[in-house]
This record gives C-alpha cells, structure tokens and sequence, in this order.
C-alpha cells in the first residue's frame, strides 16, 4: 500500500520540482542584448546547425498592443535571433530580414511620431531595434504603408530601410532561401 501511494505522488512531486530547476536559469542573450532572453534547453532536440547559413524573413505586420512598452512582435525577432545564438548559431551564420507594414509600421517611428500616434514621448522599440541591427537584423518597412499612413522617412527609427512593398520583399527573397515567419 505505501508502495502504490509514493508512485502516486512521484508526478505531483516532479511537477513541483521541475518548474523551480527551470527558472533557476539565467536568461541568455547571446546576438541580441538586453531583448529576447532564452534559456538553454539541456537534451533539447532539432537545433539549428551552427555551421550551416541560415537566412530568415520576418513579415511582422502585429502593430503593439501596450505602446508604453517594447513590442511583443519586435521582441520576438530578438528571441528567435537568441534561440539560434544559444544553439551555437553565431552572428555571421544568421541573416534575418524584418518586413514591417500594416499597424507595426507604427512600432519604428522616431519619438516625435511616436508621441503624436501614442500619447507617449518616448518609443520603447528604438533601442530593440538598434540592438537588432546591432545582431545584424535588417529592419525594412513597405513603402506603400508608409504612403497609407502619411509617415515620412525622417520619421523612421534610425538605419530602417524602405522597400517598394512588403509584397515584393517577400516575394523576392523566399525564391533566394530565406525562410518566412509572420508575427
């Protein structure tokens, strides 16, 4: 009878004792600082080869839910960057494309805009996504949303790049490999 009892309490025990291990980790951020913490999964199976190129597009079109804080759509990008990073995927290894348009265009304004859009003075994406380009990220925002939503270039957060169209960045660089994700 005690025998039956402890087996029967050994899943409730692990289940208490594995979320305390697991948040007994540091949050890593090996390419993007500050931005997109990971933890390393010890055993964790379908890494990406760190020896091998990996070339990623990110349709990111999810505008920001709380303006008085970073995006969750841009932090994203940071976390999937850092995946990789925590891999063994090193910065020359990864090369990530960001397509802003719709309402998340409306994430990489300067602050002067952002203030006019939010009612609040500073935008909390400028410095993720300066830690972006700083992991190498290109940030490119569709130029037809920009024309929709009347924001100019000198608007943009700084080293953003404007393209034709999201379509047409999409459209050209899946055919040279790179891997789609939409947030």
């Amino acid at each position: 009878m005690n025998r039956i009892y402890s087996l029967t309490l050994l899943p409730f025990l692990l289940i208490l004792i594995v979320p305390v291990t697991l948040k007994a980790q540091e949050k890593q951020f090996p390419l993007v600082k500050e931005f997109g913490g990971v933890y390393k999964i010890e055993g964790a199976v379908e890494l990406p080869s760190p020896d091998k190129s990996h070339k990623i597009i990110i349709e990111l079109v999810s505008g920001n839910k709380k303006p008085d804080e970073p995006s969750f759509w841009i932090n994203n990008v940071a976390r999937m960057m850092n995946l990789h990073g925590v891999a063994g995927v090193n910065k020359e290894n990864i090369q990530v494309k960001v397509v802003v348009h719709g309402g998340a265009v409306l994430d990489i304004v300067v602050n002067e805009r952002y203030l006019t859009e939010h009612e609040i003075e500073n935008n909390p994406n400028l410095l993720l996504l300066k830690y972006l380009q700083e992991a190498g990220a290109e940030i490119i925002v569709c130029g037809q949303s920009l024309l929709a939503r009347e924001i100019t270039t000198e608007e943009l957060a700084p080293g953003t790049k404007v393209a034709l169209s999201a379509l047409t960045t999409i459209s050209k660089n899946v055919p040279e490999g790179y891997v789609l994700f939409k947030f």
